[in-house]
C-alpha cells in the first residue's frame, strides 16, 4: 500500500481524540466563541475573550455544581477545568468534568484593561463570586455547591448580565446523561475523593464536599429506583419478603 493510500474503513484511529472529547471541545468553543458587542469593552468580540468574570457549572439535572472566578480570561480558565483538567478542583476530585452539562458566565467588561493587582478589581471579583455562589445555593435542591471553599458574602453589588448555555451535544448527552452512567462515575469520584482525604491532611471544606457528593449520589439513586419501587414491593408481597 502506498503512503497516499487510504486506511481501511475499519482501522483504529490512534491519533484523534475520542468522539465525546471532540464533541465537548466543540461545544465549549461554540459557547465561549459566541459574538459579543459591549461598548464598555469594544475590542472584545467573543464571550471567552473577557479577562474578568465569574462562571458556574451545571450538571445534567441543571443543578449548580461549581462556581469560580477568573482574572486571566474566561476561555483559558474554563478550558483548563474541562479540557486540560489542570486545576485543583479537578485534581482533588472535587469536580468531575464529565458531569458538566451547561455553563453560565458573568463577565465584567469594565475591568478589561485593569491590572489584576488592582485592589478595587480584586474586591469586586470576590464580592461577585460570593454573590453568584450564594444565589446558586438558593437554586440548588441540596442547598449546596461542591466548592471546597465557600466564598464569604461581601458587599451587595449589582450583578452583571449572565450568559448560560449547554456545551454538550445531543449525542454526548445520550452517552453520558443516562442516570446509571452518572451513578457509576459519581461513585468513582466519591471513592477517589475519599482516598485523597484519607491520604492527606485536608481542610474541613473537602470533607463537606464529600458529604455533598454522597447526598447527590443518594438522590440520583433514588430517582433511578422510583420507577421500579411498586414492582419490587409487589414481588416482596408475593414471596413474603423471602428469597
Amino acid at each position: 500500500m502506498s503512503s497516499k493510500s487510504k486506511a481501511p474503513a475499519n482501522s483504529i484511529d490512534t491519533v484523534s481524540p475520542p468522539f465525546e472529547t471532540k464533541a465537548l471541545r466543540k461545544g465549549l468553543r461554540d459557547f465561549l466563541g459566541q459574538p459579543v458587542d459591549n461598548s464598555v469593552a469594544p475590542k472584545i468580540k467573543r464571550l471567552g475573550g473577557y479577562k474578568y468574570g465569574v462562571y458556574a457549572f451545571y450538571d445534567y439535572d441543571d443543578e449548580p455544581i461549581y462556581v469560580g472566578q477568573t482574572r486571566e480570561q474566561l476561555s483559558s480558565r474554563i478550558g483548563r477545568h474541562l479540557t486540560n483538567q489542570r486545576t485543583d478542583a479537578v485534581a482533588m476530585n472535587v469536580l468531575d468534568p464529565y458531569e458538566v452539562y451547561a455553563i453560565a458566565v458573568w463577565p465584567v467588561p469594565e475591568f478589561q484593561d485593569r491590572k489584576t493587582s488592582d485592589p478595587e478589581v480584586r474586591a469586586y471579583m470576590d464580592d461577585l463570586e460570593a454573590a453568584v455562589f450564594h444565589k446558586l445555593l438558593k437554586e440548588s435542591k441540596f442547598d449546596a455547591v461542591l466548592n471546597e471553599k465557600i466564598p464569604v458574602a461581601g458587599r451587595k453589588i449589582k450583578m452583571p448580565k449572565c450568559t448560560k448555555g449547554v456545551i454538550v451535544s445531543d449525542e454526548v448527552r445520550d452517552l453520558r446523561g443516562h442516570p446509571d452512567i452518572r451513578l457509576a462515575r459519581r461513585a468513582v469520584t466519591i471513592a477517589r475523593l475519599a482516598q485523597v482525604i484519607s491520604e492527606r491532611e485536608v481542610q474541613p471544606g473537602l470533607r463537606r464536599t464529600l458529604l455533598i457528593q454522597a447526598e447527590r449520589l443518594r438522590w440520583l439513586a433514588e430517582q433511578r429506583y422510583k420507577p421500579f419501587e411498586t414492582e419490587v414491593t409487589a414481588d416482596d408481597k408475593e414471596t413474603g419478603g423471602e428469597e
